[in-house]
């Protein structure tokens, strides 16, 4: 009865999938691809772009979710999988649907029939158990958990067609062609094959089949004034570098090497290999590779940072500052090049230094307040400078954003402590202070040991 339960309850929480259970990606080129390829899709949604995120998750299999809020959760194996750029805006237009009509919500809302149905049929089925008939209530239990299961996926393939109309919709407003979303079912579709139709129930399926899907689709896709228009060459080049660089990243070196062998001189091939050394401890060759890329285009911010990051994970931070300060002037002080810099100013142990990695860094999590690195490497920054109260502050925003909570608390009331009080400082440790003390307190785990 535990499998039978664990198994429908695993049906239901895939509406709400924990992106905190996975390894989240952040990488500047990435993230500034992923705003300006699904700007229009998200005006297009109705929503604003200053709100919706598209975040890229350390996970090999094709997939791309929502867990409420406005995140788009796009898995690695779906951008190695893809072709172009395109297929990926497909991709973000569907997931764009599921936010904007509410389905987190309404799916939550689904699952407690469904629950019901379940749970019902395990009451008659233990009491058939009770009166003496085993194997009746056994089978009671399981037709109930099938018809609960069954109800529950009806449900979500009615849900996964309607985001696949409004993607549709997204992209014949932003006028952006739907041929990537066809091709990617289609890819979806080879799957399907490999594995054998005939193995697959679609009654059972949270997803319709992807025939099913491109089938439903054509039409309107086909009918826009978008479809036959020709994709942004300077979008598919950004993505072309992006896969290269994120296949560098997390396949092995070796896997790494034999797709971009040194006699391909591409871009692409120099971006991954520079990748794959850094990666499997061949400072000098990573660095090389960085080299051929700033010789390309020594002005390229991305380039730089890739440099600047390598000399500084190698020991040579001195020597890191130099890209590193391009990068981020050539970004616009991106907050995730700015962080690696303020990290290497700190990183010289030069006191001269110090300053302008505060300074660095400050800005750095005033337009990204959601990096803990750059929180810890701030506090770093002040405690060198004998700054200890801001120190306690800055370690009290890394403990609140980890759920670190007891942590959030202790250094929010020291840095309290430290700082005149009712300034912007003081009043951001005294809120932190609170809030973590509401979330301890309101902890049954606590009460317990409390008791």
């Amino acid at each position: 009865m535990k499998r039978a339960f664990a198994a429908f309850a695993t049906i239901v929480l895939l509406w709400a999938q924990p992106a905190a259970a996975q390894s989240i990606l952040r990488d500047a080129e990435t993230e500034t691809m992923f705003a300006d390829m699904s700007a229009p899709l998200i005006k297009a949604a109705g929503l604003s772009p200053r709100n919706v995120q598209v975040v890229l998750i350390n996970d090999d299999s094709i997939n791309a979710f929502v867990a409420g809020g406005q995140t788009v959760y796009v898995h690695t194996g779906l951008i190695q999988a893809a072709d172009n750029a395109n297929q990926v805006q497909g991709v973000i237009a569907h997931e764009l649907g599921h936010i904007a009509d509410g389905h987190v919500l309404s799916g939550a809302a689904a699952a407690k029939p469904a629950m019901g149905m379940y749970l019902l049929s395990m009451v008659l089925g233990l009491a058939a158990m009770a009166a003496g008939s085993g194997d009746a209530g056994a089978g009671i239990m399981a037709a109930g958990q099938q018809a609960a299961m069954g109800k529950y996926l009806a449900f979500s393939r009615v849900q996964e067609s309607t985001a696949d109309a409004s993607g549709v919709k997204y992209l014949n407003t932003a006028g952006i062609s739907g041929r990537g979303m066809l091709a990617f079912f289609k890819k979806l579709q080879q799957q399907e094959y490999r594995y054998g139709l005939e193995n697959i129930d679609p009654f059972m399926q949270s997803h319709p089949l992807s025939g099913e899907r491109i089938q439903t689709l054509t039409a309107d896709i086909q009918k826009s004034a978008a479809y036959d228009k020709t994709p942004d060459p300077a979008l598919e080049e950004r993505f072309r570098r992006v896969k290269a660089k994120l296949n560098g990243y997390v396949q092995d070196p070796g896997r790494t090497l034999n797709a971009y062998p040194e006699s391909d001189n591409s871009i692409y091939a120099h971006y991954a290999r520079a990748y794959a050394y850094h990666k499997g401890g061949y400072p000098d060759k990573a660095d090389a590779e960085a080299a051929a890329l700033i010789r390309a285009d020594p002005h390229d911010p991305f380039f730089q940072e890739i440099q600047g990051q390598i000399l500084l994970e190698a020991g040579h931070p001195d020597q890191a500052l130099v890209p590193l300060r391009a990068a981020t002037a050539g970004s616009r002080n991106n907050p995730l090049i700015a962080t690696t810099l303020g990290h290497a100013l700190i990183a010289t142990e030069d006191k001269a230094n110090y300053e302008e990695a505060k300074r660095v860094l400050k800005t750095a999590v005033a337009r990204d307040d959601e990096n803990p690195f750059a929180w810890y490497q701030l506090g770093i920054a002040y405690e060198r400078t004998g700054d200890v109260a801001r120190a306690s502050l800055a370690t009290a925003e890394r403990a609140n954003m980890t759920g670190d909570n007891r942590t959030a608390v202790q250094s929010a009331r020291a840095a309290m402590a430290g700082i005149p009080a009712n300034t912007p400082d003081w009043i951001r440790a005294q809120d932190i202070a609170m809030v973590s003390q509401n979330a301890i307190d309101d902890d049954p785990k606590s009460r317990k040991r409390r008791r």
